[in-house]
Order: structure tokens, then C-alpha cells, then sequence
């Protein structure tokens, strides 16, 4: 059994957008910019946008984050991303969510700007996934696939793939980035019937439902490799996965850890992605 470290790969790619980051600067010019906006005061939340700050800082770029209270409004807060959009100066947006409550977190989304939606979430970068097209990818579903290409696994043809759970975020981009590479893909979700079975028939299986140890032996074909994206806390404080890792870590060829699994891998492709969108309004601004 392989453990497919996140975090080790994770150094890798930041090494790599370092050195880019540093022959930008050699070569006298502005360094990439991130902007975070963070509304309301939701805990988890902060720690996210703080180890996305330190993640920027520890490559060269530059963050930008941006804290409102609570009581700050739709109108208001569209205002700010519309000045982000009209900011040169900014090669990325992210709106760390959830939102609170009484804020329409779709509305926000759209209007960030396509070529500075680093979460790849915006519904014409979605779109572009769909039909093949180049544009952001989100970050998770971007290091899953990285993290599966770090153990050989980069043409896909003839694998069966199981994705657990249809989120926006993760289930569906994923489904479509295996697709793209050749697997045979199957969805699954709370309304599926005897998920097990299902799951149990692949060659590839990514657990993001959002549940403590969901995934089960019986889940698990014998030699499957398990991304898990899954992050839990449990009753006893620690973290956890979907998968029930002690319970299938004999019968895979390989599987991610929870903690320092695919975590870390979201944090460097948001940096990928940011370099991604400073490389595009460099060669707009030299047309």
C-alpha cells in the first residue's frame, strides 16, 4: 500500500512557482497578487484565508485579504469585486465560502471575473471544463488529479472511476477531469442505490461526501486507489476522512492520508492558478 502524501507533492509545486515568482521578480517586474475577501467571522473560515496568506508568502506572491463584518451588504460586497475585477494590479479573486446566511453566494460568484476566478468556479469556467476548453480548473479537483498522475496515473484509459458525492466544488469537475482523461465514470450521491456495490467495481475511487468514515471495506475493490477528500472532526478532536482508512488501507494500491492528504494539494493549485491568471494579464497588457 502507497501513501500518496499531499503534502510532499504539494512542496514540489510550490518549489516550481517559486522559481517562476523569482525570475519575475529578477526580471524587474510586478509579482503576482492574490485577492482573499473574507465576510463574517466564521472560524474555520479564517484559519483557511490565513494558511492561503502564508501560502502566497512563502512563494514570492503577493496577498491581498480582504476582512468585512457580517453586517456588510450584497450590493456592497459586489461593489468590492467589482473593483477587484477593474483592479490591474490583481491577478486572482477568491471569495472564501461558505458566505454567511442572508448573502446569495451564486450572485457573488458571477460576478467575479472569468479570467480572475482562480476557484475555477464561475459558471463560464465551468462551462470551458465541460467542453474541453482552456480556463480555471478548481483547485481540489486540480491536485486530485495531480496527486493521481504522482503515482503514474495520468492516461486513464479502461480505468473505472467512482466519484462519491456531486458537489460543484469537487464531485462534478472531478468526474469531468477523469473523463478527460480517458476513465469510465460513475457519480454516485445520497440518492444512489447500494452505493457499496457501486464503488466496489472501481479502479479509482474519490470519497467527497463530507461524512466520517463513510467509505467501507466493502466499498473498496482489492488493489483500487483511494483519494480522500474528506475532512472530519471527530469526537475526540482529531481529523478524519471519508474512507475508513484502517479498515481498507490493506486492500489498496494506494491512498491519501487525512490530514496531509489532498488539503495541502488545494492550497499550491490555488497558487498555480493564480500564476496561471498573472501569465494571462501579462500577455493581455503586451498585445
Amino acid at each position: 500500500m502507497k501513501l500518496i502524501w499531499g503534502n510532499v507533492l504539494a512542496e514540489e509545486v510550490k518549489a516550481d512557482i517559486r522559481q517562476k515568482v523569482e525570475a519575475i521578480k529578477l526580471a524587474g517586474k510586478r509579482l503576482p497578487v492574490l485577492a482573499v475577501v473574507l465576510v463574517g467571522d466564521n472560524p474555520a473560515s479564517q484559519s483557511y484565508v490565513k494558511s492561503k496568506a502564508n501560502a502566497c508568502v512563502s512563494v514570492g506572491m503577493e496577498n491581498r485579504t480582504l476582512v468585512f463584518e457580517e453586517s456588510i451588504s450584497q450590493e456592497e460586497l459586489v461593489q468590492v469585486i467589482r473593483q477587484l475585477n477593474d483592479d490591474e494590479g490583481i491577478d486572482g479573486i477568491l471569495v472564501q465560502l461558505p458566505l454567511p446566511k442572508k448573502f446569495d453566494a451564486d450572485a457573488v460568484i458571477m460576478e467575479i471575473s472569468p479570467d480572475k476566478d482562480v476557484d475555477g468556479l464561475h459558471p463560464v469556467n465551468a462551462g470551458n471544463l465541460m467542453t474541453g476548453r482552456p480556463g480555471f480548473v478548481p483547485c481540489t479537483p486540480k491536485g486530485i488529479m495531480y496527486m493521481l498522475k504522482s503515482i503514474g496515473l495520468e492516461n486513464l484509459s479502461g480505468k473505472n472511476a467512482v466519484v462519491c458525492g456531486r458537489s460543484n466544488l469537487v464531485g462534478k469537475p472531478v468526474a469531468l477531469l477523469l473523463q478527460n482523461a480517458n476513465a469510465t465514470v460513475t457519480v454516485i450521491h445520497s440518492r444512489t442505490k447500494d452505493a457499496a456495490a457501486v464503488c466496489s467495481q472501481a479502479d479509482i475511487v474519490i470519497a467527497a461526501i463530507g461524512k466520517e468514515k463513510i467509505v467501507k471495506e466493502n466499498w473498496i475493490k482489492e488493489g483500487a486507489v483511494v483519494i480522500d477528500v474528506g475532512i472530519n472532526r471527530m469526537a475526540n478532536g482529531k481529523l478524519c476522512g471519508d474512507v475508513d482508512f484502517e479498515a481498507v488501507k490493506d486492500k489498496v494500491a494506494a491512498i491519501s492520508p487525512v490530514p496531509k492528504g489532498v488539503g495541502p494539494m488545494t492550497v499550491c493549485m490555488l497558487l498555480s492558478n493564480t500564476l496561471e491568471a498573472y501569465e494571462l494579464h501579462e500577455s493581455y497588457n503586451h498585445e
